[in-house]
């Protein structure tokens, strides 16, 4: 493979997966995928934990144009969310596209040669074209808790999970009650000897409506035309109908809640563990959250809920904000990702040098979550300004995958050399969005989550419909741009 490419995708998990089928379907052959780990998948790829599933459909969780009849399950688990992007990755032919184990470190705009400049490990790559298809999920964020260092026994993240660490009969400190802890803890607290769950802000979590899909609906996929397509229109529908609450939730988010509230109230029987678990915010100002077995693992006997979080570990020994104390052989973090200070900002610099980090000053912003501005011919899919509380991940990349395609095809067909949303643009945008999440559950359910920044303004959140996602996202217009023209149209 040669240094130079027409695009550089950053990243070989699904966005990036989509963007080089994509962008090979719109004639536009010269594209490399570079990508730190060995293998196709992204977060599917580097989420190994016990019990790590999707919390959409799975006719949603996948490609709309590659459709999977083989689902063992409603809610597709880890394994199978990465065996299915893997074929699809190698059925497309991403493999002879790839450069595995190569991480960037760098990335910069030439301003003179209108190309960008990676640096990696095994020396500099060009583009004209940059699609970042990283992720928000991409990289941990491990928690600065005094003595956590020192720690004499085992201690790893969740996106890091130690498979030879045998966790039987071990006591175990698990920090953090996210989206993952939900799933993991009720996987290993039957292994283990103690758990104990430090638990900063309770959540909120619902009964997850998942069962074993059975073989004669998986028939139906098969043989049926446009089954797949129907039941992805069903499961769509149930989803927005949940997504009009996270917009006007009082008092549709709230008759939601009292689903959340029964289910506690049924589960957990003990008044004084209940109120640990209570929440006292809206439900969807932080991730919801779905289980059919966390909340009754919580019960067991072998397991404390500390509802404080961590402040220091004295050598074996966490201790909680609140004074309480556990004696522990191995700590697991639960504890998140990099999501809006993704590392990915501070290495990529545009035009006047500055890194996009500088530029944000704590608040990511991208016209249409995609392009941001002193950044030419630079992408970035599921950027700020995109995540929503109930429709998937794949519905957003494909949009922005159809507007980042026309774009550069549009440059090779016009013979653009770079094109540069304009600041005026990009500005009114993050302003409407701004002021329409004010009413939205994300910024007025009463509580502090990862969707807010550094500077406390909500720079993750999408405050309208998928489909008005879908709509707005995918179009690209030229005159939301500055073109810098080249000598010789290039042709598409």
């Amino acid at each position: 493979m040669s240094n130079h490419h027409d695009v550089i995708v950053i990243g070989a998990g699904i966005s990036g997966i989509c963007a080089a089928i994509k962008l090979a379907e719109a004639g536009i052959d010269d594209v490399l995928i570079v990508e730190k780990a060995e293998t196709f998948g992204g977060t599917w790829r580097a989420n190994t934990y016990p019990g790590c599933a999707c919390d959409v459909p799975s006719g949603l969780y996948s490609f709309s144009f590659a459709p999977n009849s083989e689902w063992s399950r409603l809610f597709a688990t880890q394994p199978e969310i990465l065996g299915y992007v893997d074929r699809v990755a190698r059925e497309h032919g991403l493999a002879a596209r790839t450069r595995f184990g190569i991480e960037v470190t760098a990335a910069h705009w030439d301003v003179q040669a209108r190309r960008w400049r990676l640096s990696t490990g095994e020396g500099e790559l060009t583009a004209r074209f940059v699609v970042s298809a990283a992720g928000p999920w991409n990289e941990p964020r491990f928690p600065e808790i005094p003595g956590l260092a020192e720690f004499p026994g085992e201690v790893f993240h969740s996106a890091r999970w130690n498979h030879d660490y045998d966790l039987r009969g071990k006591r175990v400190a698990v920090v953090g009650s996210g989206a993952s802890a939900v799933q993991f803890v009720p996987a290993i607290q039957p292994e283990v000897a103690e758990l104990h769950l430090f638990q900063r802000t309770a959540q909120w979590v619902l009964p997850k409506l998942d069962h074993a899909v059975p073989a004669v609906e998986k028939r139906m996929m098969r043989r049926i035309p446009f089954a797949h397509k129907a039941l992805r229109g069903i499961e769509y529908s149930i989803m927005e109908g949940l997504g009009v609450a996270f917009r006007r939730p009082r008092p549709l988010m709230q008759a939601v809640q009292a689903v959340g509230s029964a289910y506690l109230r049924a589960v957990v029987r003990d008044p004084a563990l209940r109120a640990k678990l209570t929440p006292d915010y809206l439900l969807g100002c932080k991730r919801i959250l779905f289980s059919n077995s966390y909340l009754q693992s919580l019960t067991r006997a072998n397991v404390e809920v500390h509802a404080t979080g961590v402040t220091e570990f004295r050598g074996n020994v966490a201790v909680g904000a609140d004074g309480s104390t556990a004696e522990v052989d191995a700590v697991i973090l639960g504890t998140g990702f990099h999501i809006l200070d993704t590392p990915l900002a501070d290495i990529v610099h545009g035009v006047d040098g500055r890194s996009m980090a500088e530029h944000w000053k704590g608040s990511p912003e991208a016209y249409l979550g995609t392009v941001t501005t002193g950044f030419p011919n630079a992408f970035t899919v599921l950027g700020p300004s995109l995540g929503t509380g109930h429709s998937s991940a794949f519905a957003i990349l494909e949009a922005q995958v159809d507007f980042l395609v026309t774009a550069i095809a549009s440059a090779r067909r016009e013979g653009w050399a770079a094109l540069d949303v304009r600041p005026q643009v990009q500005a009114a945008y993050v302003d409407q969005v701004q002021a329409a999440l004010a009413t939205t559950v994300y910024n007025a359910g009463g509580c502090q989550s990862y969707y807010l920044d550094a500077n406390g303004r909500n720079s993750f959140s999408w405050p309208w419909s998928t489909g008005e996602l879908t709509r707005r996202v995918s179009a690209f217009d030229s005159a939301d741009f500055t073109l810098t023209h080249d000598d010789v149209a290039v042709p598409a």
